[in-house]
């Protein structure tokens, strides 16, 4: 069972994974020009992202295109952008569960309630993360692939960009925190001990009390009645 202090660690990661992967959605440079053989010095430097693709010229001017056609995409920039889009939902999500699974905190119900919460909220950080890494290492080996390619010319090689960098770094801070929380389940309370059925309750007080002071009362109108 995880404590409340590394509950706020994890959740503090979690903020910083949803954050990252932000980021590298919307970053241009998920592969950047490479910089090889007669292309060292360059002129133009170029970037792809998943959005956009951008050029940087030797004059400072930067210029950038959208990439309005989605059917015209390869298969994995299309699942590029949809991973990343669920992954930052679904991170968001995880981490509005998450917060009213905290044991600092007073809303979000019980204990039961808190860790089954806590544990909702820890599945979809896992799943945004699984979905944060999937798409930056088939984009990752997409890059390699051409890179090796002999049949590319070296002009139009590229290699992993800073996006692809924060993409698993993002990732892996959502794996961290949702394994975190999926780990706050609540203990079992030992709630009141119901007695069995068969044993039958004990009377009243008041019941006690008549029941003794009764014979009594008899006892002593029998007795006046003799002396009369």
């Amino acid at each position: 069972m995880a404590s409340a202090g590394m509950q706020v660690f994890a959740f503090i990661l979690a903020l910083l994974g949803l954050f990252g992967a932000t980021v590298a959605t919307l970053l241009p440079n998920w592969k950047v020009s490479a910089d090889m053989g007669s292309n060292i010095i360059t002129a133009i430097s170029q970037m792809q992202g998943l959005w956009m693709d951008c050029t940087w010229y030797s004059t400072g001017m930067f210029s950038c295109t959208l990439k309005y056609s989605v059917l015209s995409l390869p298969a994995y920039l299309q699942t590029a952008r949809t991973a990343m889009v669920l992954s930052c939902v679904l991170a968001a999500l995880g981490i509005c569960l998450s917060s009213l699974g905290l044991k600092c905190t007073r809303w979000g119900g019980g204990r039961q309630a808190k860790g089954h919460t806590a544990i909702a909220g820890g599945a979809c950080l896992l799943l945004a993360g699984l979905l944060c890494l999937v798409p930056a290492s088939w984009f990752t080996n997409e890059v390699i692939a051409s890179f090796r390619d002999s049949a590319v010319p070296e002009s139009n090689k590229f290699e992993p960009g800073g996006a692809v960098y924060v993409s698993f770094m993002s990732a892996g801070f959502l794996f961290v925190g949702g394994a975190v929380f999926c780990t706050s389940c609540a203990g079992k309370q030992q709630g009141p001990r119901i007695s069995s059925p068969n044993k039958p309750p004990p009377p009243p007080q008041h019941q006690q009390c008549c029941s003794v002071s009764q014979p009594l009362d008899n006892k002593a109108g029998y007795s006046l009645q003799d002396y009369v």
